[in-house]
């Protein structure tokens, strides 16, 4: 009697979802602006579709179902720390005030150091600056090249919605953008 080859678990995960990492990567920065925090991110991302990976039915869009992991682990993530307070190492408080020449300076935000870090890339910005629904549709389709059926799988909203929240991104961006096109001579001013 010839017994059934049984499938390599291991294997077979990583053939449908390493070629993916750079993807993933890419995605997951795009949502934390922060090199270590979407490294982590794409990290614990990989583990849960490792977990999780029995459930996965092969021959599906392994892209889709990988990053409707990672943007419900960059939720669950973000809720998590919203909650948390502000912490603190007051060590460090004290040597800096008890520091010669001490100044106050008031903590702008990661948002703020990433939009600074990127000056002169006025896309760039014009996209960061949109809300969050309307950064990660324009992400998914225009830059991550996603279906609208697979971006409806990845943030689970209807089609409908899918194609409503990008048309509005699409024309806030493109608000956006305008003065900056006019002034470099990209389309006319009027």
């Amino acid at each position: 009697m010839a017994s059934k080859a049984q499938p390599n678990y291991s294997t077979d995960f990583e053939n449908d979802f390493l070629p993916l990492l750079k993807q993933a990567y890419n995605f997951a920065y795009r949502l934390t602006y922060n090199e270590d925090e979407a490294k982590d991110l794409v990290q614990d991302s990989y583990i849960k579709a490792f977990r999780f990976y029995d459930s996965y039915q092969r021959g599906t869009n392994a892209k889709a179902w990988l990053f409707r992991i990672l943007k419900n682990t960059f939720i669950n993530d973000y809720r998590k720390k919203a909650k948390e307070p502000i912490k603190y190492d007051y060590q460090e408080i004290e040597e800096y005030y008890n520091a010669e020449g001490a100044t106050i300076e008031p903590d702008k935000g990661l948002r703020v150091d990433t939009v600074n870090e990127l000056m002169g890339d006025e896309m760039t910005i014009a996209l960061n600056s949109l809300q969050e629904d309307f950064r990660e549709i324009i992400i998914l389709c225009d830059l991550d090249d996603f279906k609208y059926e697979e971006i409806a799988e990845i943030l689970n909203i209807p089609i409908g919605t899918v194609r409503s929240r990008l048309h509005r991104a699409r024309h806030s961006l493109k608000d956006k953008i305008k003065v900056y096109a006019s002034t470099m001579g990209y389309v006319d001013k009027d």
